[in-house]
């Protein structure tokens, strides 16, 4: 069992999916949890769940007065970090192709998945250092940092960035003992990707052959590497991603039929694709 008691931790995007299930599973194993939630409703749900193991803070992760006002409460109260969560992210816009994009919806496309990281990662620094060895930051990313992501293309692009600079950080930092990781899931049943509204009924029971290990993820599969990441088991792990997918980016495009052949061709003629038909 990992055992974060004593352990500060900071959750940006706290209040619901992947970063509710985070910053309750730290709490769970005894870490003194801080969550950032710019949602009020969401942050006072997550305070009474949380209740004497946690902290919750209304604030913006991307707004550098909200991230210097969080850090001066965790100085005062804690006098460190060792763990800092960077899981705020979103697509923003719906499907749309890259011309038709406004410089609004870029700039918040953005802030939501690549600027919070640098704000709230160059703020919580000093903290980390005072952690005095064995700190961390994850980067909650995306699959989509790894594969196109057609009509997301700027989406697509700021995750993979993602990756470019948690492993040049990773650099940076390890000298001071600083782990720097990612985490990229790919879909994940949660408040900003409600799969029972998304997925026709006709079509759910198609789930099961679409990732190879059967399903979609939930926030508590994405929690589970963050705390692994964290933890004392990943002491010499850094500049790294995890995959938490299920499989898919290692599928490639592959998924299982209606006869649970495997296949990269939807349908041929109107019919599955045969494996001779899906080969060379």
């Amino acid at each position: 069992m990992i055992d974060f008691t004593g352990k500060v931790v900071l959750v940006t995007g706290g209040g619901a999916g992947i970063g509710r299930a985070t910053a309750t599973a730290f709490a769970d194993l005894g870490a003194s949890v801080v969550a950032l939630e710019v949602d009020p409703a969401r942050s006072q749900e997550l305070r009474t769940g949380l209740g004497d193991k946690g902290l919750v803070i209304t604030g913006d992760a991307t707004a550098a007065a909200d991230v210097s006002a969080l850090a001066d409460v965790i100085g005062s109260r804690y006098g460190r970090l060792d763990a800092l969560v960077n899981n705020v992210g979103h697509f923003v816009t719906r499907p749309t192709p890259f011309e038709r994009l406004t410089e609004e919806q870029i700039d918040d496309i953005y802030r939501l998945n690549l600027k919070h990281i640098f704000v709230v990662s160059r703020v919580m620094l000093p903290l980390l250092r005072a952690a005095a060895g064995g700190a961390s930051i994850t980067n909650v990313s995306s699959i989509e940092g790894f594969r196109g992501i057609p009509q997301f293309a700027v989406y697509g692009a700021f995750k993979a960035a993602v990756t470019g600079f948690t492993m040049s950080l990773a650099l940076e930092l390890g000298p001071e003992g600083i782990r720097v990781n990612a985490v990229a899931p790919e879909t994940t049943d949660s408040a900003q990707v409600p799969l029972d509204r998304m997925i026709h009924p006709s079509q759910r029971h198609n789930i099961p052959r679409w990732i190879p290990l059967g399903r979609f993820g939930t926030p508590q599969d994405i929690a589970g590497c963050v705390l692994f990441l964290a933890s004392p088991l990943a002491a010499w792990v850094s500049g790294t991603v995890v995959h938490a997918d299920g499989g898919a980016l290692a599928a490639a495009g592959w998924y299982r039929d209606d006869r649970g052949v495997w296949t990269n061709m939807p349908v041929i003629n109107g019919n599955s694709a045969t494996p001779a038909e899906t080969s060379g």
